[in-house]
């Protein structure tokens, strides 16, 4: 006879087995220095933040490519960041490509000369749109994904693993940057002990916030750069170093984002503190994260080739120009048990990390 548990697991419906054994997917996918993030729940529901610019179609081809390699028939949910042309240009197309179940924003706060991409968001998102506020969690089936920024404002508790953060002493404030990159609708990730932070384009004034004089985030394993790695008025070195991330993901452009002079740095060591210096090369300021274990880029960067300033080439997903590029991702597929192998799309290199 068979053991009870053996015949249950038989007894069991087939879509339920393989969702018990399927992993956490996310997909970086390659929309040249906008942003376009694919996760897919072990449930089997999906989730995209962002769909890059419109630029000929190009972004929505490739997030629709994306979602088909993952086996998607629709994106379950999807959220826009904010109102800007790389992280909202490409939903127009995208959406007479696949369905979308529900969509999620900060709201309809916004400049005049970023009426015209709330108006195509509005047009698309008919009857299925929610405004989100920090606290509020994107129902996600299996995984939190819990809003911690939006319309201007963070997070008000502190999620579990937060807490006192020694860094915030004498810590450089800076000015806010345009107002709807404020507004941006940040996202924190957890899959058992596995999380992943995605802030898009909030700035160092925000990033304070979420960290200081208490960080309200705790640790991650994957951290997914602001700004699109240039660091630009974000990046503060108190919020990176209480985040810790174990892996950094960087969606940047061969010409936008990492490379870019950082002109917010004023001074390395600010006058009167006892602020240790940092990087004014966002990669460097990344690569010293205490405990950082990987940092992986969508695109080697044209504006600044140095070795030095880019990681390993065979953690870059694309190393051509914009007319040549083949628009690889990155993907990391994440274990139950916090274990997680990023792989480069390009020439399928990968390593295995263990959430801490």
């Amino acid at each position: 006879m068979l053991p009870r548990f053996l015949l249950a697991l038989l007894l069991l419906p087939a879509g339920m087995l393989q969702a018990q054994t399927r992993n956490l997917d996310m997909y970086w996918i390659d929309v040249e220095g906008g942003a376009a993030t694919l996760i897919v729940a072990p449930s089997g529901e999906s989730m995209l933040i962002d769909t890059g610019w419109t630029v000929g179609d190009r972004d929505a081809k490739r997030i629709y490519a994306a979602a088909q390699q993952a086996g998607l028939k629709k994106i379950d949910y999807l959220v826009i960041s904010h109102f800007h042309a790389d992280h909202v240009g490409g939903l127009a197309a995208l959406s007479k490509m696949i369905p979308i179940g529900k969509f999620y924003d900060h709201g309809d706060a916004i400049e005049k000369e970023n009426q015209q991409w709330l108006d195509s968001y509005q047009a698309a998102s008919a009857g299925k749109r929610t405004i989100v506020r920090p606290g509020d969690e994107i129902p996600l089936k299996g995984v939190q994904a819990l809003v911690v920024s939006s319309n201007g404002q963070i997070l008000s508790k502190t999620v579990p693993g937060g807490g006192p953060n020694p860094l915030c002493a004498d810590a450089e404030q800076k000015a806010p940057v345009a107002p709807e990159n404020q507004r941006t609708v940040g996202v924190l990730l957890t899959y058992g002990k596995f999380r992943f932070l995605d802030l898009i384009d909030l700035d160092w004034e925000k990033e304070m916030e979420l960290a200081c004089p208490v960080n309200k985030l705790g640790q991650v394993a994957i951290y997914q750069t602001s700004r699109h790695g240039s660091l630009d008025g974000a990046g503060a070195p108190a919020f990176l170093g209480a985040i810790r991330p174990q892996v950094v993901v960087v969606n940047n452009g061969p010409h936008k984002g990492m490379g870019q002079v950082d002109n917010n740095v004023k001074s390395l060591t600010p006058p009167g503190t006892h602020t240790a210096a940092y990087e004014k090369n966002s990669y460097q300021r990344l690569a010293k994260i205490p405990g950082i274990e990987g940092i992986w880029q969508g695109h080697l960067s044209l504006l600044d080739k140095d070795p030095h300033h880019n990681t390993s080439e065979e953690m870059i997903a694309n190393l051509e120009d914009t007319p040549d590029c083949k628009g690889n991702w990155i993907k990391a597929s994440i274990a139950r048990d916090g274990k997680f192998t990023v792989t480069n799309g390009r020439n399928g290199f990968s390593k295995t990390y263990a959430a801490r």
